[in-house]
């Protein structure tokens, strides 16, 4: 079964920072384009970023350029999202995702595997 496991979710106060990893089951995901999403309560589940296959491209919202990284290791099959300067805006439910073409997409909607999340919280 093709799943994601996600872990490194936490409680940080703000300017904080945590490292979530997305550990991938049941498939390799070199051949995947990997996202971040996150759904905060009461709120859409919105992308936070997302990188290609090969890892030449990425994308990130708005609202965590500069902030956050998203990096990938194909030989462990692994997606990690370094979360830096974090803000109370920041929580929710973070969830990995993967897209059966190279390319990223903004959309929840075109991805196929999902992880059951890691929270995060960031509060004072």
């Amino acid at each position: 079964q093709l799943h994601f496991v996600e872990s490194g979710g936490g409680s940080v106060q703000p300017g904080g920072s945590l490292r979530l990893s997305c550990a991938a089951s049941g498939f390799r995901t070199a051949y995947y384009a990997i996202g971040w999403f996150r759904q905060a309560p009461g709120k859409e589940r919105e992308v936070v970023s997302c990188i290609s296959s090969g890892g030449s491209s990425t994308i990130y919202a708005d609202s965590v350029k500069g902030r956050f990284t998203i990096s990938r290791d194909n030989a462990k099959n692994m997606v990690y999202l370094q979360m830096n300067s974090l803000n109370p805006e920041d929580t929710g439910i973070y969830y990995c995702a993967a897209r059966s073409v190279s390319g990223c997409a903004p959309l929840s909607l075109s991805y196929d595997v999902w992880g059951q999340g890691t929270q995060v919280t960031v509060s004072s």
